[in-house]
């Protein structure tokens, strides 16, 4: 017994060393991450933070960009930016937009990544890179392309409509404010629908190929392997496609700057071309002259909008998850 007392001591007192080592190890680890993540951190202060921060200030003022901000106005420029229909009817646009391009987005890229996903289908590769094109290609690029192409001149698309007896005369597809946000809808669901197709193939490679197998040991049917295998296996990383695919379709601005300006009419006017005109001036925005703090103004209210609108879309996805998975525990 006191050999044993005396063993149990000598183990105690060496465990410290052991433990501060590990300590020391992990600290160096941990060190170096932060050594490792302080650029990103710089650059995000820097051109991120910082900018928040400092726009902040200029929303309570009167100012054009030049020189320094004296004109102090409080929160005028937060009242005007509330009163003002255009900033609302932007808003209804950017909107209109998110629930026109997220739906058809999301159910496109999923049937094309489940057929793109099949191991027997040949050039898969191929495929994939083919429809991620888009996305790589620049917004001014392709603004430029499709305004050619719905021009009415030369070789067009109203050329083809005529040929084939569709409309019997051309249409000013950008220059009519029933057609051009329907453009616009059309050209965003192509261009990033890259993004989310890659983002549900990733999803669907993580699912194991032996569920698949033991369903259809069990006679379960195309249809069935789909909605009890797929469906539930993809529903955390579709939380995650659904909110990352609303986010970037608020952040909707380089096709509308590109194709249509705002326009015709604040047809096509979104919350980030509102405050772009408001900042830099424009026919488009309600003051000619630029007004750097009531733009400020502006993205203040609409962050403020998209905290909210994204606070209830992750409460009510959970939700839904939640009583999902209850029912189909019960």
């Amino acid at each position: 017994m006191v050999m044993t007392a005396t063993v149990r001591e000598d183990v105690a007192r060496s465990e410290p060393p052991r433990s501060a080592g590990r300590r020391r190890a992990r600290r160096r680890t941990y060190l170096w991450s932060y050594v490792y993540l302080a650029p990103m951190m710089v650059l995000l202060l820097v051109f991120v933070v910082y900018p928040i921060i400092a726009s902040l200030g200029y929303t309570f003022y009167k100012w054009d960009g030049i020189g320094d901000p004296s004109d102090f106005v409080g929160l005028d420029n937060f009242r005007q930016i509330v009163h003002d229909s255009i900033f609302w009817r932007s808003l209804g646009h950017t909107f209109v937009y998110a629930a026109f391009v997220v739906p058809i987005q999301l159910v496109l890229a999923l049937a094309l990544a489940l057929v793109l996903n099949n191991k027997k289908l040949r050039f898969a590769s191929f495929y994939r890179t083919l429809f991620f094109l888009p996305v790589v290609t620049s917004a001014a690029v392709i603004g430029v392309v499709i305004q050619l192409l719905v021009s009415n001149f030369g070789d067009s698309i109203n050329s083809v409509l005529l040929k084939l007896h569709i409309i019997h005369q051309h249409v000013d597809w950008l220059g009519d404010p029933h057609f051009a946000l329907g453009i616009i809808i059309l050209v965003g669901i192509w261009h990033t629908f890259g993004y989310n197709l890659v983002y549900f193939l990733a999803g669907l490679q993580t699912i194991p190929e032996e569920l698949y197998e033991a369903a259809r040991l069990d006679g379960a049917g195309r249809f069935a392997t789909f909605r009890y295998i797929t469906i539930p296996m993809l529903r955390a990383v579709g939380v995650v496609i659904v909110i990352l695919a609303v986010i970037g379709t608020f952040q909707i601005f380089d096709l509308v700057q590109v194709l249509t300006s705002g326009g015709p009419f604040f047809a096509t006017e979104v919350v980030n071309t509102y405050i772009y005109h408001l900042a830099f001036g424009g026919s488009n925005a309600n003051a000619v002259q630029p007004d750097i703090g009531l733009a400020s103004a502006a993205s203040f209210v609409y962050g403020v909008l998209l905290i909210a609108f994204s606070v209830v879309q992750v409460v009510v996805l959970r939700s839904l998850a939640k009583r999902r998975g209850t029912g189909g525990l019960a």
